[in-house]
């Protein structure tokens, strides 16, 4: 793909998101849809109390908007000498439809608990319950799909070698996607966290999906990437708005799908060990805290709140600095998998 069709995808998600804000952000305090706070968390987040949430909807038609569009300029000004086949054309066209498709639908979730949280001022929106059930089954759905496309490998992708899991692939996949998908909701919670660490992780799987030549979904994670930078003109510490669950459900579950789409296991969990981590400090939090009070009868706590960037936030970190720390690691880590991608499929 020519390199100024993926720059004008970014540049184009970058200006509807950022001019987006403007006439988005009055309308959701117009119509009242503002963030309840929860009241465990960190005291200092009450002066957050009333933020606009959906605020995901400017990086969403961003990423959108700029796909479709800039996906049939390039069908249009490819030419001959495109270096893939036909029917891969064809068929990585279809994967992209699919990927986008499951993220409106995740979205979609994330949708209905955000109005939860905003007409019935609830915070905690949907049960654990409806969305487990919900994301599972479009999990299984979209790998339904990839199957049909003509993705039948079972194998898992650890760059350096392959582990064939035959049957076992599918749930172990489903339960991937589910996690990730939910790590990437949790990082969503300090001003600016979740979008500068989705942006740094869409620009790797951009750079990872273009080694692989598959262009569909590079446009797709650079235009989402974009879409996250305009966002971010709003939200970043003090925050203006907040992405909602409608917006991180969307990163999350767009996210997943392009790491599984394009059959980078590992590498998905190395982009996006940022996300791994935290939630896995929430694991490691409720499952510590249990066993401790079954034994000792009283629960303990590993760190002061999770996840793990309350923690920090406790232990004084400002929002600044949480936000810089994170995405300086979350960096590191897409270096290393885009790296690893160059000296492992550059040359196929």
């Amino acid at each position: 793909m020519k390199i100024w069709i993926t720059l004008c995808a970014a540049l184009l998600s970058v200006v509807i998101a950022g001019v987006g804000g403007i006439a988005l952000i009055p309308y959701l305090r117009k119509i009242h849809f503002g963030q309840t706070i929860l009241e465990e968390g960190p005291a200092w987040h009450k002066s957050k109390q009333g933020t606009p949430i959906m605020g995901g909807f400017l990086f969403m038609v961003g990423s959108i908007v700029s796909t479709v569009l800039f996906y049939a300029v390039w069908r249009m000004t490819r030419g001959e000498n495109i270096d893939i086949s036909a029917d891969t054309t064809a068929m990585n066209g279809w994967k992209l439809l699919a990927t986008v498709i499951f993220s409106l639908l995740y979205a979609c979730i994330g949708f209905a608990d955000d109005y939860i949280k905003a007409v019935k001022k609830q915070n905690l929106g949907l049960t654990a319950t409806q969305k487990t059930a919900a994301q599972l089954v479009l999990c299984g759905l979209f790998l339904g799909i990839l199957y049909l496309l003509g993705d039948t490998s079972t194998e898992f992708d650890f760059v350096f070698f392959r582990i064939d899991f035959h049957i076992f692939y599918y749930p172990i996949v489903m339960a991937m996607m589910y996690y990730i998908s939910n790590a990437v909701n949790l990082t969503d919670g300090v001003d600016g966290l979740c979008g500068t660490v989705s942006t740094i992780a869409m620009l790797a799987l951009t750079i990872v999906a273009g080694v692989l030549r598959q262009y569909e979904l590079s446009l797709y994670a650079i235009a989402i990437a974009g879409g996250c930078i305009g966002f971010l003109f709003w939200n970043l510490h003090p925050a203006k708005c907040f992405m909602g669950d409608t917006g991180s459900m969307y990163l999350g579950g767009a996210f997943a799908a392009i790491g599984i789409a394009l059959h980078m296991h590992l590498l998905t969990v190395l982009i996006g060990l940022v996300y791994v981590l935290d939630a896995f400090s929430v694991v490691l939090q409720v499952g510590y805290f249990k066993y401790t009070k079954k034994r000792y009868g009283e629960g303990r706590r590993i760190f002061k709140m999770s996840p793990i960037h309350h923690h920090f936030e406790l232990c004084k970190w400002s929002e600044y600095k949480i936000v810089t720390v994170f995405a300086l690691f979350g960096l590191g880590c897409a270096v290393l998998a885009a790296v690893s991608a160059f000296l492992t499929y550059g040359a196929n």
